[in-house]
């Protein structure tokens, strides 16, 4: 644990707490990709499978039960509860073309040849890309409500937070992941103009939009 890895937990969990806040408050999943909280609920669903077998510590389990439940709940409330307010038309990324692939990758290039450790492989990779239904979403639109928009900082926050934990690491303990620190760099990447965007307009009290 250092102070890198704590602030990109943190800021996971803000955003959760922001999404899910949304959706209650306004009765509503309008500019909420369904397809992107399906997918990070696979990722959590592959990734934490060892919360049954392996006990690492109290937070690391905390942690793996709170992402789990929450993106249960988010999914439970955009597809039953307000399943009316769900834009589905526009929420129209082909899913399987970040799946299959993700798939493929985990087979051919994982750490070891066991099926934890590939859903694992798995579940890094898809990470990586499972915010695009969302950003094809807000870019299909044209704009981004702001709290939206805090939404998806602050989930990238994290991802940019956890690449400089691993520079920690590797700088303090010599130990690194190339599967894990690849995975995270396109993540970044994918948010960069996100980002900018944000910086740019949203902290300025512009709407958010994406070029198309």
């Amino acid at each position: 644990m250092n102070i890198f890895r704590l602030a990109g937990d943190l800021a996971h969990v803000f955003a959760i707490i922001i999404l899910l806040l949304k959706i209650w408050k306004t009765r509503s999943c309008a500019g909420i990709s369904g397809k992107s909280q399906i997918l990070f609920s696979v990722v959590y669903l592959t990734r934490y499978l060892d919360l049954f077998t392996t006990y690492v510590s109290l937070y690391n389990s905390v942690m793996k039960v709170l992402f789990l439940a929450s993106s249960g709940a988010t999914v439970y409330l955009m597809y039953i509860k307000f399943k009316a307010t769900y834009d589905q038309n526009h929420d129209s990324f082909r899913v399987e073309f970040l799946l299959v692939p993700c798939l493929l990758l985990s087979l051919l290039i994982n750490h070891e040849y066991t099926v934890m450790e590939i859903l694992w492989t798995f579940s890094i990779y898809l990470e990586s890309v499972a915010i695009l239904p969302q950003l094809f979403l807000v870019s299909k639109t044209g704009e981004a409500e702001s709290i939206t928009s805090h939404y998806l900082f602050a989930l990238g926050s994290y991802r940019a937070l956890y690449l400089l934990n691993w520079v920690y690491r590797y700088i303090v303990e010599s130990h690194y992941d190339l599967i894990a620190i690849c995975a995270g760099i396109v993540q970044t990447i994918l948010y960069c103009d996100f980002f900018y965007l944000y910086i740019t307009k949203v902290l300025k009290g512009k709407k958010l939009q994406l070029p198309a």
